[in-house]
């Protein structure tokens, strides 16, 4: 059961995008979509980041590579229930055959196709299954499918993920919309999960990918479920221009919509991790760098016991400390360090909270929504992570995953 998370509201079609989204056969379920078509307008600008593991999927290969070679991105061609990842040299081709389809139809450079996968690992791509599916595709793709889209890049999230706004700038209204899936298998590291994010503002293409890989390192590359980054993780912002309003990176109307977008997209994949029954937030404050405090915020995050002890609402914060000595940072005053769990201060100047009860720290753990704040009252500099509990439905999920 997703935590706090609910379908999506009002999803504004953005001038210089089409969709479409379909079963086209990856899934066993035919009531599934498991292929999305995103048509991206002449004119726009394409930033994208992927996955830095080095056994990245064929389709993270092959869309770096078309990037590279032509700026003009036309389509993004998205499928799920095959990762095609693990998959060598014949992964590739399949890859390659898909974007061919969708460029012979479409007439343009096969280059100009940009593809993305999900799904399990090593398995081959049943490419033809998706060649057959493009002409329709592409005969369906309309403005306001991007509920559909979302549906059709799912794999194990319970909900589809989307959100968007519209706001004034300079007098004119620009839209935001934005999707993405990811439910496990998520530290993202760029940047397992999939993001489509795209305005119809103007937006220089060296700006945009500055602009995104800011956006990322506060929302997508600020999460983790279970510290497993997946071979497929991509995210791509899309600038169309379609709306004749031209902007910078710096305009604070448009970068406060798309922060916004940003961080509900991945909080929303933290909110349906696998099994999830708590959305927790990971404060440490005061560090000396930021690289300390998220060293400190990932290491409570990605630890098993406090994981398991928030599915339990145990408060059992001697993990919580456990894992903060751990980090490898190189200076920690544990001495100074106190440690909160909501408004409940467990630990203050490294020593037990005089004030603190055993009742107390239940009642923090007991709700959904839990916050562990450490201020270490070494520096200046602050970091938030996000994550979720560790449950038997996790291992139940995962265990049947190919099943």
């Amino acid at each position: 059961m997703a935590v706090g998370l609910k379908p999506p509201a009002q999803l504004h079609p953005v001038k210089g995008i089409r969709l479409s989204a379909t079963h086209c056969g990856i899934k066993q379920d035919d009531t599934l979509k498991d292929l999305t078509l995103i048509e991206i307008g002449e004119g726009a600008n394409v930033a994208a980041v992927f996955t830095r593991n080095r056994f990245c999927a064929a389709p993270v290969t092959l869309a770096r590579q078309h990037l590279q070679q032509n700026q003009a991105s036309a389509f993004l061609l998205i499928n799920s229930g095959n990762a095609n990842a693990g998959t060598g040299a014949s992964g590739l081709d399949a890859a390659a055959r898909s974007c061919a389809a969708v460029a012979d139809v479409a007439q343009v450079e096969p280059s100009a196709v940009l593809p993305f996968s999900t799904g399990v690992i090593a398995t081959p791509l049943p490419c033809e299954k998706i060649i057959n599916a493009v002409p329709s595709m592409l005969s369906s793709l309309e403005t306001d499918k991007w509920l559909q889209a979302a549906e059709g890049i799912m794999t194990t999230d319970t909900l589809p993920k989307a959100f968007s706004k519209q706001v004034r700038v300079d007098g004119q209204t620009v839209s935001i919309t934005g999707i993405a899936k990811g439910s496990g298998m998520i530290k993202p590291d760029m940047a397992t999960m999939l993001s489509f994010v795209a305005t119809d503002a103007a937006i220089d293409a060296g700006e945009l990918q500055v602009l995104l890989n800011q956006l990322v390192a506060k929302s997508f590359n600020s999460i983790t479920v279970d510290g497993d980054t997946s071979t497929n993780d991509a995210c791509v912002l899309i600038a169309t221009g379609a709306s004749g309003v031209s902007v910078g990176s710096d305009n604070v109307e448009l970068i406060a919509a798309l922060t916004e977008i940003f961080e509900h997209l991945a909080q929303s994949i933290i909110r349906d991790a696998e099994g999830a029954t708590k959305f927790v937030v990971v404060d440490v404050e005061n560090a000396l760098s930021i690289e300390d405090a998220r060293e400190v915020a990932y290491c409570i995050a990605h630890s098993p016991l406090v994981k398991t002890a928030l599915f339990a609402s145990d408060p059992n914060w001697g993990r919580i400390l456990a894992a903060i000595g751990r980090a490898r940072i190189d200076h920690l005053d544990i001495e100074s360090v106190d440690l909160y769990l909501g408004d409940t201060c467990l630990l203050k100047n490294g020593m037990p909270d005089t004030g603190y009860t055993e009742a107390r720290g239940q009642a923090a753990m007991a709700d959904e929504e839990v916050n562990i704040r450490v201020n270490l009252n070494q520096g200046c500099e602050n970091a938030r992570i996000w994550t979720s509990d560790l449950s038997y439905d996790y291992v139940k999920i995962n265990a049947e995953y190919r099943s």
